[in-house]
């Protein structure tokens, strides 16, 4: 008799994520963050989950609604809700806005899942190296 293992759970992708360190000192950015794609549904729970503690639970997200993907206006992200707002920014199109009651809005600059590695590396070290 042969045996054989059981098969692997599909790989995720890893999070292409960097935080702005803490400050006193207020920030435009907290931190720049480069998806896999432009799927709201797949990408938002792996990012939502890495984020500090510190940043309070999450129960609002706002995205640049002409560069996502469909999605319903709420979603479950480890068995809490999170309402999906989704608008044309024409301030900042390429931010991801998270909202946590009493711990404010935490602002997440975008780097379009295209991008290079060779180009979105250098993007996300001088998007956190700008002052306010």
């Amino acid at each position: 008799m042969t045996t054989t293992a059981p098969p692997s759970p599909p790989t995720r992708p890893h999070l292409r994520l960097r935080l702005a360190p803490d400050s006193a000192l207020p920030r435009r950015l907290d931190g720049v963050w480069w998806p896999h794609s432009y799927d709201l549904l797949a990408e938002l729970p792996q990012l939502l989950t890495a984020l500090p503690r510190a940043w309070g639970h999450i129960t609002g997200v706002a995205v640049n609604g002409a560069a996502w993907s469909a999605a319903p206006g709420r979603m479950l992200v480890c068995n809490k809700v999170v309402q999906l707002h989704k608008a044309v920014a024409r301030r900042a199109p390429d931010t991801v806005v998270l909202i946590a009651p009493g711990h404010g809005r935490r602002d997440l600059l975008v780097v379009p899942p295209d991008t290079t590695e060779e180009d979105a590396e250098p993007l996300m070290t001088a998007a956190l190296s700008a002052r306010a």
